[in-house]
């Protein structure tokens, strides 16, 4: 794509939702001129994503199904006073499969690497130095920037993927291990098997805080892995973070804060799973939209994309009230309204996690699940 030519279709930002659009207009789109620019040296950020497959539109499959590398028919949850094992399809991938699916999909004068952007308008980036180039439209897709506008909680996590000598022996991810002690809101840890001997052990936190002692967090999973038996852990990779979970109502002030007209996708634009903090399934729904525009133009994508996130937080009304009770819950206690939640049926937990709730489930889960610490302190 020339600078200075109007044409096609600019999007700032290679983690998730930026390179997942990024892919879909490349196959879906094959037309439309397009420039992928991401500040690191690779797409997808440094991070594994595990999602339900239910959360993710059948006929949108075919963006996330290539690059899933890991599928589980269930999971298991652990409480102080209870365990359970249920049944859901899990799907998951590290972040160089988006990377690896970017190269393929893209040739390489429609992508840029190791290149900041420093500011951006509707049908324009500029680039260090003064350097502009402009097209139709743009999409801000560089993650999440000030977003003091919203009411959030704040899910920290400390993930590591180890190798061990021998096998782990879990067979399904433990999505939710709240044995632990109870520390700054609602602890648990995470594992997930990525094969006979390695697994990914992440200890997070539902939180009023996003700050993270990491040092602090890697010393807990150290005493974890003790207790589990998982001794001679080759330590692989990493990481630490913390995602953004909506307790308001209003997402629209995001979209005005900055300035600039721009559209917005991922957790920049408030496209986030209300409970969860995680992008995957908004970022395959807003790149399987972008192939259906007629017009690239920025403005109008703005208008386009500012209305989908509106509708998605209208509909999402339920889960941020949960949200809100659970974080006005009394940290210690936090623990006990999620175990409660986890003794409704399964099937009505799994639609939950699918964000396909009716009446009558919101209605079982308000009288299900504990909140009475929550109310008690309003």
């Amino acid at each position: 794509m020339a600078i200075g030519k109007r044409d096609g279709l600019l999007i700032a930002g290679g983690g998730l939702a930026g390179s997942l659009a990024a892919i879909a207009m490349a196959k879906k789109r094959p037309e439309v001129p397009i420039l992928l620019v991401e500040e690191s040296d690779r797409f997808g950020g440094d991070h594994v994503t595990s999602f339900f497959a239910a959360e993710i539109d059948e006929a949108q499959r075919w963006l996330v199904d290539p690059l899933v590398t890991h599928h589980w028919p269930g999971y298991y949850v652990a409480f102080p006073e209870q365990s359970r094992k249920l049944k859901a399809e899990i799907g998951s991938f590290a972040s160089e499969r988006i990377d690896q699916a970017v190269r393929a999909a893209l040739k390489p004068d429609q992508y840029r690497l190791n290149t900041k952007v420093v500011a951006i308008r509707d049908n324009e980036l500029v680039l260090p130095g003064g350097e502009k180039i402009r097209a139709d439209g743009a999409i801000d897709a560089r993650g999440a920037a000030n977003l003091s506008t919203l009411d959030l909680g704040w899910r920290k996590s400390v993930a590591r993927i180890y190798r061990f000598p021998q096998p782990h022996r879990v067979d399904l991810p433990v999505l939710a291990d709240a044995t632990v002690e109870q520390l700054d809101g609602y602890r648990f840890v995470q594992c997930l098997p990525l094969s006979e001997d390695r697994l990914l052990v992440e200890d997070n936190v539902y939180a009023d805080s996003a700050d993270i002692d990491v040092a602090a967090v890697g010393a807990r999973l150290d005493a974890y892995l003790l207790k589990r038996g998982w001794k001679g852990g080759v330590l692989e990779r990493e990481q630490a973070g913390a995602l953004p979970i909506a307790l308001g109502d209003d997402v629209h002030p995001l979209w005005r804060s900055g300035g600039a007209r721009v559209a917005r996708f991922g957790a920049r634009g408030g496209f986030l799973n209300p409970v969860t903090g995680h992008a995957i399934a908004d970022a395959v729904r807003t790149a399987a939209l972008l192939t259906e525009q007629r017009d690239f133009d920025g403005a109008l994508l703005h208008d386009a994309f500012e209305a989908e996130v509106g509708q998605m937080w209208r509909k999402r009304e339920f889960f941020r009230s949960f949200n809100s009770l659970l974080f006005q819950t009394p940290a210690w206690d936090r623990h006990k309204v999620m175990a409660s939640f986890y003794r409704l049926d399964q099937a009505l937990i799994g639609r939950f996690n699918a964000g396909q709730l009716g009446v009558l489930d919101r209605m079982h889960i308000q009288s299900g699940v504990n909140f009475k610490a929550a109310r008690a302190a309003r």
